[in-house]
């Protein structure tokens, strides 16, 4: 892996305090923040700085350090290769929050341009896009910096941490010094807790005794697409605290950005909770998996447990290992699922929840407790509040926009919500003037785009996207744009081929990119890049207009993102 070198010639970069000089500035993104927050924390000790090239692969190897101590996940720091041109061993890294704020300055001892592919296959035991951390991966920046970290100041990270994070956030010291001199349960969990999870968590309590203490300690970084905000999962764990003795129930949110990674991050986890001064860590079925694209599990149920019990001695915490637990009518209880004794048992699956939600349909009281719910409704479609971003992609001629719009007029009539059409020609008139047709211009047209959807997406309205955006890393970033904003992205490819929209060519473009008139044309002599797993596919080469748009809203519908009333109407009516 070739090393690129350090920029003497690049002139002097920002000043930091003390007369110190950084020789450049990298924004964080979400899941560099939370690393860096619980690096600098003490939260993922024995690691104190980010994973340079041989600490990276002894972890993705052997799922330990390089002096042999357990630690399954890498931890790194990727920047542009425009910023990592500028540095070399001991140069100095200013890394900042998105609006400019200063955290911390890194003193760089290497960088290296890590085998992503190689990685994922390591960590996630999969190269499968549709598995959210192996995507994540392969869309990171393509240089690591590693080195050591250090505050900007005395009181950048407390300053950022109170505008970051909910007011419960305790560091590693401050939930030590409240759980002393008792047995703590840790308990691990992205999503809102529903009955299930509280009858788990109580029978797990109640079995280390009666001054034990259960640390709720709820990941409320980067999760997987499409689960519930971490703003409305928080308002849902304060709901359910007085479930739990008020005394033995400890809430405190951890920026944690999650892998999804199964097994290995099972065992992460739970040496994080003992960083954290947890006596007990829990760890149920299906422990951290995204759910596979069909609805199983990415990984066996009980993997999670397996792969911690053969770690178990040199965790430094003892792992509390559940079963699968389901509803009982008959005792009108959650009951593990092995002693139902022939009785009937019931279950709401994640994707039958949200399906629910979004169409404002019952779900059931002895499923979750019904100010769960409420948050629940408010923050899905029951107030047609969350944001949305409808991104279609696709060649030109292929019909993406025609759907685009009419989509948009379907949803001004149904739909409650705010909708505003980012046409990709008409951006590049107004926000995008000026740029041209290579492909750093491209990406940037792309990304301003997606950062105007991802403000209308916080904001609670509908955007609707039509631009070719024929570059899937470009496609990526305005997903994690609106994704961090808390809406819900969708990738709609109109997958119409090359040859109908070059007989279509309603702007006589293709022949005109043919005749050498107009250069780096896409499909012509310049590429699309075609999503490998859209969330929607729709070829329109057999289709009039309005099957078309019938078809796009029952998989909208299928999605969940719209409720069946917007889809079974008949357009126009």
């Amino acid at each position: 892996m070739t090393r690129p070198s350090a920029g003497p010639n690049a002139g002097p970069g920002p000043s930091l305090p003390g007369s110190i000089t950084a020789d450049a500035v990298h924004v964080l993104s979400e899941r560099q923040r939370c690393d860096l927050e619980l690096l600098l924390s003490g939260a993922f000790a024995p690691l104190t700085e980010f994973m340079d090239e041989q600490t990276w692969q002894s972890v993705c190897e052997r799922q330990r350090l390089p002096d042999g101590r357990l630690w399954p996940m890498p931890v790194t720091l990727e920047v542009e290769e425009t910023t990592a041109a500028r540095l070399g061993p001991g140069a100095i890294l200013r890394l900042e929050r998105n609006d400019g704020t200063p955290l911390a300055r890194m003193t760089v001892a290497s960088l290296y341009r890590p085998d992503r592919h190689w990685e994922v296959q390591q960590i996630y035991g999969s190269k499968d896009r549709r598995h959210p951390g192996v995507a994540e991966t392969l869309d990171r920046l393509p240089v690591n910096i590693a080195g050591s970290v250090e505050p900007w100041d005395d009181g950048a990270l407390e300053r950022a941490a109170a505008v970051d994070f909910p007011p419960e956030y305790r560091g590693p010291a401050q939930v030590r010094a409240e759980l002393a001199d008792a047995p703590a349960l840790a308990f691990q969990t992205r999503n809102p807790l529903h009955h299930a999870h509280i009858a788990i968590t109580r029978t797990a309590l109640e079995g280390l005794g009666p001054r034990a203490r259960l640390l709720l300690h709820p990941a409320i970084g980067p999760t997987r697409p499409g689960d519930v905000e971490a703003s409305w999962r928080m308002r849902a764990y304060r709901a359910v605290l007085n479930h739990y003795p008020r005394a033995r129930v400890l809430l405190s949110p951890l920026p944690l950005a999650m892998r999804m990674a199964g097994p290995r991050e099972a065992l992460w986890h739970a040496l994080i909770r003992r960083n954290f001064g947890a006596s007990h860590f829990l760890i149920g079925r299906g422990h951290a998996d995204p759910g596979h694209w069909q609805g199983g599990l990415f990984y066996p149920p009980f993997a999670a447990q397996e792969w911690v019990a053969a770690h178990r001695d040199e965790l430094g915490i003892e792992p509390v290992f559940m079963p699968e637990y389901a509803y009982s009518r008959a005792r009108q209880s959650y009951v593990p699922a092995a002693e139902a004794n022939g009785e009937r048992l019931e279950g709401i699956s994640g994707s039958e929840l949200r399906r629910r939600l979004a169409a404002n349909e019952e779900i059931p009281p002895w499923f979750s407790p019904p100010e769960v719910i409420r948050i629940l409704r408010q923050a899905y479609r029951g107030a047609d509040r969350r944001g949305l971003v409808l991104w279609f992609t696709g060649l030109s001629a292929s019909g993406k926009s025609t759907l685009a719009g009419m989509l948009a007029r379907q949803l001004e009539i149904h739909d409650e919500r705010a909708v505003t059409l980012l046409d990709g020609d008409v951006v590049r008139r107004f926000l995008s003037k000026g740029l041209g047709f290579g492909r750093e211009d491209r990406d940037e047209n792309i990304r301003r785009i997606g950062f105007v959807a991802s403000l209308v997406a916080r904001h609670g309205g509908i955007a609707i996207v039509a631009a070719i955006s024929p570059y899937r890393d470009a496609r990526a970033e305005a997903r994690r744009l609106v994704e961090e904003a808390g809406g819900a992205f969708v990738e709609i490819h109109v997958a119409t081929p090359l040859s109908v929209c070059a007989a279509r060519d309603p702007k006589g473009l293709y022949a005109r990119a043919l005749a050498g008139e107009i250069r780096s044309f896409t499909g012509v002599d310049d590429p699309y890049e075609a999503p490998e797993h859209p969330d929607i596919r729709i070829d329109t080469s057999h289709l009039e207009g309005q099957a078309a748009l019938r078809l796009l809203l029952d998989k909208l519908t299928g999605l969940g993102i719209l409720g069946p009333g917007d889809s079974h109407r008949e357009p126009g009516s």
